[in-house]
Order: C-alpha cells, then structure tokens, then sequence
C-alpha cells in the first residue's frame, strides 16, 4: 500500500498551517489597522499583504536561523518556501474580503468584519493546500525548509 500521497498532503496541510499564522497575523493586523483609522480599502489591503508578507517570511527565518544558517541564506530559504503560498493565500483572502458586501467598511465592532476575515482566511487555506502539495511533491516551496529543522 503506498502511503506517499498521504504523507505529501499532511506536508501540505502543516506547510499551508505555517503560511496560514503568518498571513493571518498580518491580515488581521493590517485589517485591523486600516480599518481602524478609515483608510479606503485599497490602502488596508496593500498593508495587510505587506504585513501578511512581513510575518510570514519572519516564521520561517526564525527556525531556518536557529538551524545555524546564516541572515542571507535564511532569507532566500524563506523566499523559495513561502512566496507562492503566501501570495496565493493573500489574493484568495483579500478577494473574499473585498467581495463580501460591506465587510471592510462596516468597523471592527461588528461581527460581519470578523466573520467575513475568518472565512476568507479559512477559504485561502482551502484553496493554498493543493498549490503547497504540487509544489511540494516537486522538491519546491515548503520542501526547501525540511532540510533545515531538526
């Protein structure tokens, strides 16, 4: 019995996890951020990716450094490993927020912002897992970053 592809999607679902808590912790910031001092959402959407973007890369850098690799070399490592999967998720997420009526301009007070950031994350998770299992399978995306945890 081959329990390969299995163990490829269980990569893509832990490598789609990792890119989900950086994308979020950027997205709800920069959600949060904009919304909060009435910017036109064009504005809080460039934010959040850029802070999607910021906290992503820095979750992986992290751990990639701690595997003794150098500044340099860790950045690329995170830039091969997250680029695709962060973008992916970033246009699902922010699609699904821009195409929700009212949910960026209704406040942070209301349950309707924080639903709708909720489900665009959950649905950019939905749709990034098969793009991290193709890349994976191909020695691309998260793959790089095995060979340095321990």
């Amino acid at each position: 019995m081959d329990h390969a592809p299995v163990s490829l999607t269980r990569q893509a679902i832990s490598a789609t996890l990792h890119c989900l808590t950086g994308c979020a912790i950027g997205e709800v910031l920069g959600m949060v951020v904009g919304t909060a001092l009435g910017w036109h959402n064009l504005a809080t959407v460039v934010l959040s990716v850029v802070l999607a973007f910021v906290f992503g890369y820095s979750l992986t850098i992290r751990p990639v450094l701690r595997s003794g690799l150098a500044f340099k070399a860790a950045i690329g490592v995170a830039l091969a490993a997250d680029t695709v999967s962060i973008a992916v998720m970033e246009v699902v997420d922010n699609a699904v927020m821009l195409l929700v009526p009212g949910a960026m301009e209704t406040g942070l007070a209301t349950w309707l912002f924080w639903v709708s950031l909720v489900f665009s994350l959950a649905i950019a998770f939905v749709v990034t897992v098969p793009v991290n299992r193709w890349m994976i399978a191909r020695g691309r995306g998260h793959a790089v970053v095995h060979q340095h945890h321990h």
